[in-house]
Order: C-alpha cells, then structure tokens, then sequence
C-alpha cells in the first residue's frame, strides 16, 4: 500500500509541476504568439483540465485495486 501511496504522490507532483511541457502543436503555436506569460497560463490550464481524468482513472484504478485484493483472499 505503501508502494501505491508513493505512486499517486509522484504522479500529482507531476501533473501539478507547471514546468511540464503538455501542449499540442496548435497550442505550441498560440502560445508562441502570445509571449511567454500567457503561454505560461495556458500551459498550467493544459495541466489542471487533464488533472480531473487522471484523478478519476487513478480512484478507479485504487477501487478495482481493492476489490481485486479482497476476493483473491478469499
């Protein structure tokens, strides 16, 4: 558990990093134009609209994890 635990620590450190490059070639191109502060929100707004998925899939991945554990026991 503890392993898990550390996994999904590391992997909201990653998503929350605004140092992430996560923008597609359209985006890349916009934000080029804009200058570097305004890249620099769009590029954190890339990170937290995919947060929500990767939050999602990480509780169903525990969940299943779980349910996995405790009938295998059985």
């Amino acid at each position: 558990m503890k392993k898990l635990a550390g996994l999904l620590i590391m992997m909201v450190l990653l998503v929350m990093s605004s140092r992430v490059m996560a923008q597609c070639s359209l985006c890349t191109k916009t934000a080029q134009q804009l200058g570097e502060g305004p890249a620099k929100g769009l590029n954190s707004g890339i990170l937290y609209l995919a947060g929500a998925p990767l939050l999602i899939i990480i509780f169903l991945a525990v969940r299943w994890y779980r349910s996995n554990r405790q009938t295998s026991e059985l």
